[in-house]
């Protein structure tokens, strides 16, 4: 059966039953959720899953859902929703100055709730960056150059669709599942069992300067690789 290039969305939101409501009722074969109770669970979270959209409560147990976005803003460039009660005009201010890409208000109906997701995943894609720009590296996935300190590299269909989904979540661990459904999205049953880890031995040799000491694509034993941003 072929997998599915889904979309997954964390809602971190301590009232159990509103959480699981959005879950069952939003849930499609183009919409997933992970729903997490605490800040200390959606940190567990961002380290084994590649988010598309977060969505927040302001008031969580054990600490704020504003201060959480802003500091993920600083990392990340994932859209952030929050979830703010009616009436609550300095929450809805306070959470765009933090960064937020949009805010929900309570109570608010499943149909509006399930529009305002849509929107900011379309958002999110229509601005994915496809150029990646440092003091060595130059990609652009558009017209599909890459080079390395001004010296272009040739890089095959794969190579370049794992280092896409590497550098567009920089210092995530991607997990071997989620880059095998974004390198082959229309099913994986045909793919040999190492193809993942000859694209990546592949990249690291034209990448790296010692590939078998890498600096920018590391392997997270028992969980997968990650892209460093040095």
């Amino acid at each position: 059966m072929a997998i599915k290039n889904n979309k997954l969305v964390m809602v971190l939101e301590d009232d159990t039953d509103l959480a699981e409501g959005i879950e069952l009722s939003l849930q499609s074969d183009e919409l997933n959720f992970v729903i997490c109770e605490t800040i200390a669970e959606a940190r567990k979270a961002l380290e084994h899953y590649s988010f598309d959209l977060l969505i927040f409560d302001i008031n969580l147990p054990d600490g704020n859902g504003l201060e959480f976005c802003r500091e993920l803003k600083r990392k990340i460039q994932i859209p952030i929703a929050l979830l703010t009660a009616k009436g609550m005009e300095m929450d809805i201010v306070k959470g765009l100055e933090s960064g937020a890409d949009d805010y929900i208000t309570k109570p608010f109906s499943l149909m509006v709730l399930r529009a305002r997701i849509r929107m900011l995943l379309r958002r999110n894609t229509a601005t994915s960056e496809q150029e990646y720009k440092n003091s060595v590296f130059l990609f652009r996935f558009e017209t599909m150059e890459f080079y390395k300190n001004g010296v272009q590299i040739e890089l095959s269909k794969t190579e370049q669709r794992i280092l896409y989904l590497l550098i567009s979540n920089p210092n995530r661990i991607l997990t071997r599942e989620r880059l095998l459904e974004w390198v082959w999205p229309e099913g994986t049953e045909y793919v040999e069992d190492n193809a993942l880890s000859v694209g990546i031995r592949r990249l690291r040799d034209k990448l790296e300067d010692d590939s078998s000491n890498p600096t920018y694509i590391k392997t997270v034993y028992g969980k997968g690789y990650v892209w460093e941003s040095v």
